[in-house]
């Protein structure tokens, strides 16, 4: 008996390539399929603005204070201690929303974060603006007056975008939590 011959395949059906293009605001960083995506339309939206004013206003905040003897004075170092804190996570959480990892991590509860981040940086801010304006006076070393002087004016303007940006952190999580 002779074995039988092997069987011709049929010939391969040539694969297309299929090219999707989206409409969306994100674009990319790079143009592999891991590439970290970035949301053009952030900084247009109020949170974005609000996020963008606490980076510039905070910046300074701190700077105004760090150009001055402040280490003589506690009451300073606090609000130094506030100011690049939270500048410093501002800034990171900047980062985190232009590139858009928040979703790339799921795990992670962003709106309650952003609620607890954005209402601790409102009230621990409105402390050291309150601190750092009733520090202000004539009496301590008169060239650094008007540096803290001002120092405090923004302080408190960047206690206001907080507290912007905690009343739409709150509304996103309320309407995230009653779904």
């Amino acid at each position: 008996m002779e074995a039988p011959e092997p069987r011709a395949e049929p010939p391969r059906a040539r694969s297309h390539t299929v090219t999707t293009t989206s409409s969306s605001a994100a674009g990319s960083l790079a143009g592999g399929a891991g590439a970290l995506a970035y949301d053009r339309e952030f900084l247009r939206t109020l949170p974005g603005l609000l996020m963008l004013a606490e980076i510039i206003l905070g910046l300074l905040v701190w700077t105004l204070i760090a150009g001055t003897e402040y280490f003589l004075y506690p009451a300073f170092g606090w609000v130094m201690f506030v100011a690049v804190f939270y500048w410093v996570l501002t800034v990171f959480f900047l980062i985190i929303y232009m590139t858009m990892t928040y979703t790339r991590i799921p795990q992670v509860p962003w709106t309650t974060v952003g609620l607890c981040f954005n209402g601790s940086a409102f009230v621990l801010y409105l402390i050291a603006a309150i601190v750092d304006a009733s520090s202000v006076t004539k009496e301590l070393v008169s060239h650094n007056y008007n540096s803290w002087a001002a120092s405090s004016f923004f302080a408190f303007l960047v206690t206001s975008c907080y507290a912007g940006n905690t009343y739409f952190s709150f509304i996103s999580w309320r309407s995230r939590t009653l779904q």
